[in-house]
């Protein structure tokens, strides 16, 4: 019996040994740090041995440079969108252009020469390379427009690049270490550190630390590796540009005046004849005519000497309103946008009046580049000539965001709120032009990214008279029309209807049968309504106010007006 009972003892013993050096070797595995090491063409996304890749910040960005001889190149992708977006690319004329505040630099590529406001420079490097459908821009080129720093590592190619100045906080190696793709030891290696280099802390999690090292790798060294953690100042000398704008010791009280022949420009003594206040009127006198950038002018020198005999300094507009122009193709083109602004210059300076105000509207978001170029090469003319800048904005929305205010509050003088047409013709449901809630928002969203002392906010003159018409089938059809106060008002008397005042909109509100039998619904703007819109150029220490358009208006208003923006 004890003869077969020791094979069985002796079975389950090796068993348990087996088992014990099975668990050991997976506790010993689980536990020992992985060798492994990642390929650094595969970190970098290198796919061959001209492409350089690039570590902006603490970021290994997708984008690529290369070098030529000694001359480092970054993806123009990569500096529009991370280190300076004013450097802008007109493909159809193989040329970059970038503006400062007094000078538009155009630099043609493959070359070392450029023009600084028509006065040639050079360069000891092609400033900007052409490979395909891919621009690169020389570094040292860039690094002259924008407080950046960088250097350059080899095996495999790489630049560095600092473009975020302020506190960094560092920290030392306590011994050598691997610094891993991510957090834990079965991670793969991505490089090698000595002790006592220096490391920048990226994160601190539980265990492991985010770091990146003097030579541009991005990973994870453990907590209990590292020493002497600290925070630094980190600067550089730059000089950043000043942009001078032109504004008034004065609120802002404009109003838009529609001119559509020279009879409007003939008339204007007698359409001004009832103002009270108002200090700039803004004829619409230029409209773009052609992809080409022509445009075509009503532009009155005498118009500008009534009005400035009344007090009145004159911004005139222009618009892309007409349907023929293509905005995208006329605002992409160098050549076109530079004959705009010509001619709206040179019509300043020859009519002697003193302001631009540009109202492009509905512009597609192809464009967006191609148009706050514009405004940039817009402004530098105008800032050399003593001219004032205004941009009409409608009330900032996400499809609207590549207007990029932000910009246009640093270049331009004055940014106007297109503070109505919260419904207008076309909307599928009745509604105010204006209502408070709306014209809040408005001033809120754009005092976020511009000034609140360049920031107008322009309020309507005009209501819409909503018709909603039932037809024999049951189905309904709305329509409006856009009326003046006087004529709304006469429209309620005429239909012995009183309008009631609205708290949600600040407004008169008032429903009705007419005569037609077709039910009408309308909110007003009246003295009432434009009183509440006017407090709020106090209330937000906005620049002025504006208004569409005069003749739309009953005198009184002026007054309402100007309790807040004297």
């Amino acid at each position: 019996m004890k003869k077969k009972i020791v094979p069985v003892i002796a079975a389950v013993v090796m068993i348990a040994i087996v088992a014990l050096i099975g668990i050991a070797t997976k506790v010993v595995e689980k536990y020992t740090p992985t060798n492994e090491r990642m390929s650094v063409e595969e970190y970098y996304g290198i796919t061959n041995e001209n492409e350089m890749a690039l570590i902006l910040q603490d970021q290994v960005v997708e984008y690529k440079g290369f070098l030529s001889g000694d001359i480092a190149y970054i993806d123009y992708e990569a500096v529009k969108n991370y280190l300076n977006s004013r450097f802008y690319w007109d493909a159809s004329a193989n040329i970059c252009i970038y503006t400062t505040p007094t000078d538009i630099i155009t630099i043609p590529a493959g070359k070392k020469e450029y023009t600084v406001s028509a006065n040639k420079q050079s360069e000891n490097y092609e400033i900007v390379k052409v490979d395909g459908d891919k621009v690169y821009l020389a570094a040292d080129f860039v690094q002259k427009y924008k407080n950046m720093d960088y250097k350059l590592e080899k095996e495999p190619n790489r630049m560095i690049i600092t473009y975020k100045w302020g506190k960094v906080t560092y920290a030392d190696l306590k011994k050598s270490e691997s610094v891993r793709y991510q957090g834990g030891i079965k991670s793969p290696i991505l490089t090698d550190v000595k002790k006592n280099d220096q490391v920048t802390v990226l994160e601190v999690m539980d265990d492991w630390t985010k770091v990146m090292t003097k030579d541009g790798y991005i990973g994870y060294v453990q907590n209990k590796r590292l020493a002497n953690s600290r925070e630094e100042e980190t600067s550089r000398d730059f000089e950043e540009p000043v942009y001078t704008n032109i504004v008034r010791d004065h609120k802002i009280n404009l109003v838009w005046h529609q001119v559509t022949n020279e009879d409007s420009n003939a008339a204007l003594a007698t359409d001004i004849a009832g103002l009270k206040g108002v200090n700039v009127i803004s004829p619409t006198w230029f409209s773009i005519s052609d992809n080409d950038g022509n445009i075509t002018s009503l532009a009155d020198a005498d118009y500008v000497k009534t009005a400035q005999a009344n007090d009145l300094e004159v911004w005139a507009l222009i618009d892309n309103f007409n349907e023929q122009v293509d905005t995208t193709k006329v605002l992409s083109s160098t050549a076109s946008r530079e004959k705009i602004t010509n001619q709206l210059i040179a019509s300043a300076i020859q009519n002697g009046f003193e302001g631009i105000n540009v109202d492009f509207e509905s512009i597609p978001e192809d464009a967006a580049d191609g148009y706050i170029q514009f405004i940039r090469e817009l402004s530098v003319k105008c800032r050399k000539n003593g001219i004032v800048l205004s941009i009409d904005n409608p009330v900032p929305k996400p499809f609207t965001a590549h207007y990029n205010r932000k910009e246009q509050g640093i270049v331009a003088d004055y940014v106007i709120i297109m503070g109505y047409d919260e419904h207008y013709v076309g909307s599928e449901e009745a509604g105010s032009v204006a209502s408070m809630p709306f014209v809040k928002a408005g001033i809120t969203d754009t005092i976020a990214e511009v000034p609140a002392e360049k920031v107008i906010n322009g309020v309507p003159f005009y209501t819409r008279l909503w018709k909603i018409t039932t037809n024999k089938n049951g189905s309904t059809e709305l329509s409006s029309e856009a009326i003046g106060m006087d004529q709304a008002d006469e429209t309620l008397a005429s239909n012995g209807v009183e309008a009631a005042w609205d708290e949600g909109t600040m407004q008169d509100y008032a429903e009705f049968t007419g005569g037609d039998g077709n039910n009408y619904k309308i909110w007003l703007e009246n003295e009432k309504s434009i009183e509440e819109k006017a407090k709020l150029v106090k209330e937000y220490n906005l620049g002025g106010i504006a208004a569409w358009k005069l003749g739309f208006e009953r005198s009184s208003i002026w007054d309402v007006i100007l309790k807040y923006v004297s």
